[in-house]
């Protein structure tokens, strides 16, 4: 059942319990997302004129959301999170922000800790049963890459920051992954600092990308440690072609993340 990296499972009834705890976690936060949406963010829009005072505090809003899920899942027993500097999170402005992607609640946490974080979603998800979350806040993907710089341009322009995976996708636990160049991109176009942020901790076995979802860490629960790296500035590659420019950067923001690398056991 496990890979074989992983230890056996040291105490089965804590782990039954933290994979329960887990697909109720799944439930509780699809369903009060989807009550929120149908509720508190439509009274928003009715309320908050402009529609960027809106997105402003509705952002707000969804971050002051994700921390309760946050701290409930800590307190059932199955989730750590320990970012590096919770204040210095809370004050980023104008940063692109990219992560390394090892599980299902990667922007949950990090948009948890950043409360102006905007992100680009993929297009089907304005059909999903949160969509009118994703079409009010967020930057949806419609294929339209002049679109979507324009949109991310306005958005870091504005003070918000974006927040980016550059594999496109959750790490996969064997196969090498393959960084993609839009972060450097928006970076180069919007003339905005990248902030690569590491996502560490324990193993994440049962949210990686094609884990069982009935599965869980054998031994522990998981462990979210959040770490901030140096900034990339784009106006240190601006003597490239934008091409290159955009190559040198995304190495450099794999190099910062260590995206290869394996995960620090925490006991």
């Amino acid at each position: 059942m496990f890979p074989p990296e992983l230890p056996p499972v040291s105490n089965k009834f804590l782990y039954a319990w933290r994979v329960f705890a887990k697909l109720f976690s799944y439930f509780y936060f699809g369903f009060n997302s989807l009550i929120l949406s149908l509720t508190v963010l439509p009274l928003m829009r009715l309320f908050l004129h402009p529609k960027e005072r809106f997105q402003k505090y509705g952002r707000r809003f969804v971050s002051f959301h994700f921390r309760i899920f946050v701290s409930i899942m800590h307190f059932i027993g199955i989730v750590n999170l320990i970012p590096d500097n919770r204040k210095a999170y809370r004050q980023l402005s104008s940063k692109v922000i990219v992560s390394n992607h090892p599980s299902l609640l990667d922007v949950v946490m990090l948009i948890s800790l950043i409360p102006n974080a905007d992100c680009i979603v993929n297009g089907y998800l304005q059909h999903s049963i949160l969509s009118i979350i994703v079409r009010q806040l967020y930057i949806v993907n419609l294929g339209n890459l002049d679109e979507i710089l324009a949109s991310c341009s306005n958005t870091l322009k504005h003070g918000n920051c974006l927040i980016i995976f550059p594999e496109g996708t959750r790490t996969h636990r064997y196969n090498k992954s393959i960084l993609k160049k839009g972060a450097a991109r928006i970076s180069l176009s919007s003339d905005c600092n990248i902030l690569p942020v590491h996502i560490g901790g324990t193993d994440k076995y049962g949210m990686g990308k094609k884990d069982p979802w009935g599965a869980f860490n054998p031994t522990e629960r998981y462990v979210y440690l959040i770490t901030m790296k140096d900034e990339i500035n784009p106006a240190d590659y601006k003597y490239l072609p934008s091409s290159a420019a955009a190559k040198c950067m995304t190495d450099e923001i794999g190099s910062r993340l260590s995206i290869n690398k394996q995960y620090k056991e925490i006991t």
